[in-house]
């Protein structure tokens, strides 16, 4: 299985997540009817992220604040192919999940519901 289709099944399996497709080929994982990661690309995945990992995800080679003014906002491009493995990504999927779902389902995710 593909880097991307990992990070896919890891990210619907959050609670209340599920797979959109919001323009044509661009696949992305939602909460709540946001989007907390977007997965696209072949080459790369983005997602929101506000603590140390950010620092850590701009040291990738090839990572990039995100387009469309997201950066400003903590969204990080990183491609695949320079990426750390597939723990450190799917810990960044989680932190972005936690960044954008509400509290409820942040607390369910800690086992506090």
């Amino acid at each position: 299985m593909e880097m991307r289709e990992r990070l896919l099944e890891f990210a619907l399996s959050l609670p209340e997540a599920w797979e959109d497709e919001p323009w044509e080929g661009d696949t992305v994982a939602k909460v709540a009817k946001k989007i907390f990661v977007f997965l696209g690309s072949p080459d790369g995945f983005t997602v929101k992220l506000t603590s140390e990992a950010h620092g850590h995800a701009m040291t990738v080679e090839g990572a990039e604040p995100a387009g469309y003014g997201l950066g400003k906002s903590g969204w990080v491009s990183v491609p695949y192919s320079k990426a750390p493995g597939f723990e450190v990504l799917r810990d960044w999927v989680e932190e972005s999940y936690r960044n954008v779902a509400p509290k409820r389902l942040v607390k369910l995710l800690d086992g506090q519901a």
